[in-house]
């Protein structure tokens, strides 16, 4: 058996109502000062109240960062640390979606160790130490969690990354009453991006690919398969909101451990440059990446396939392939998800700029199981056009 690595997130809590016990979860971990980076959206809601509220009943001054946007920037991840730092802040809370939680990770980074951004990036560069680290998600999507690495906008299009082991918290607390009421289109969005980052790791080439994380991947599959369509159709279904909570956590230890491939490096340029969802750009490129790679991966995406869509198991193995790739197709469709790059307002005419920016993924192209050239990537966004 290949040598490997596994890492994941120190403690792990999935409980309805966890949120509320912030205080007594990780108050004494987190210390006198607390930076909680959330959205404004959620902050609206009132969705972080309970949360804020558990820390200060433990005796916390919080200190709410709550402008963290979509694909957030370097100036708002700046902003957060020079907030941390004037409240001298003890630990962080990243509470929201991904873009809340890679936020929160870089400032827990930044604010304990000192070290530059720009010396950080890329894989294994950030050395820490960090400040002590919650993060509490509160859609069921990328697993950001469970994951070591935090993904920046920089200038206007750019994204780059931090992957180390110092960003896994020490505590991710999973509360499927944050996810109840989520709207349908990001339930599914979300939803389908923790099918992708299943799908891609366990199809990835990384040479860390390994048991642990395959058979995670398959479980978030039995989950997220089980699950998406109700948690889409009926918002305040705890059962079904609860099994995609998990099933998205799995599958981000999963790829946080077998790395993601060319679904994601192909996704992030239309989020950059367009401000697409992230999980939506996944879901729009997931099938025309999987039928290009589908002669190189038909044994591994056929091993999976009835995770997903248990139905699947009735067809041969050598046609299961096509099929899987064909019902993901069809759950897009019945989710009610825009199907194309031009349903969300992408014209031809920049599908070859997309295909260059995409090129620049290298540390995830290099995991696909089909090596990817910039006319291969012209060709594939032509065919999800």
């Amino acid at each position: 058996m290949s040598p490997f690595s596994f890492h994941t997130a120190a403690s792990i809590v999935f409980r309805a109502g966890a949120a509320a016990q912030l205080g007594a979860l990780a108050g004494e971990r987190l210390g006198e000062s607390v930076l909680f980076v959330t959205d404004p959206g959620l902050r609206a809601l009132g969705l972080c109240d309970g949360a804020i509220a558990a820390l200060q009943d433990a005796g916390a001054r919080v200190c709410v960062f709550d402008r963290v946007e979509a694909d957030p920037s370097r100036d708002t991840l700046l902003s957060a640390i020079a907030e941390g730092a004037r409240h001298r802040v003890t630990g962080v809370v990243g509470f929201g979606g991904g873009s809340s939680l890679d936020i929160a990770k870089l400032a827990a980074l930044l604010l304990g160790s000192g070290e530059a951004l720009d010396a950080a990036w890329g894989v294994g560069n950030a050395l820490g130490p960090r400040l002590p680290l919650v993060l509490v998600p509160t859609t069921a999507g990328t697993g950001s969690e469970v994951t070591p690495v935090a993904i920046i906008t920089v200038g206007d299009t750019e994204k780059r990354g931090v992957s180390s082991p110092v960003l896994l918290p020490d505590l991710a607390v999973l509360d499927p009453d944050l996810t109840l009421g989520l709207p349908p289109a990001i339930t599914a969005a979300t939803g389908v991006d923790a099918m992708v980052h299943a799908i891609e790791a366990y199809a990835s080439t990384s040479a860390n690919n390994n048991p642990m994380s395959r058979s995670l991947a398959r479980e978030a599959l039995r989950l997220l398969g089980a699950h998406i369509e109700t948690a889409v159709a009926d918002g305040a279904n705890r059962e079904a909101r609860g099994g995609m909570l998990l099933g998205a956590m799995l599958a981000g230890q999963a790829f946080a451990n077998s790395p993601v491939a060319a679904v994601h490096a192909l996704a992030y340029p239309i989020g950059g440059i367009f401000h697409v969802p992230h999980g939506l750009s996944n879901a729009l490129m997931l099938p025309a990446v999987l039928r290009f790679n589908a002669g190189h991966a038909d044994r591994v995406y056929a091993e999976i396939a009835a995770d997903a869509f248990p139905h699947l198991a009735e067809v041969g193995s050598q046609a299961r392939t096509s099929a899987f790739i064909d019902e993901l197709d069809r759950l897009r469709e019945r989710l009610g998800m825009p199907m194309r790059l031009r349903d969300v307002g992408i014209g031809e005419e920049a599908l070859p700029r997309l295909a260059a920016e995409a090129m620049a993924q290298t540390r995830l192209l290099v995991n696909n199981p089909r090596a990817v050239t910039q006319a291969d990537a012209l060709a594939i966004y032509r065919e999800a056009w």
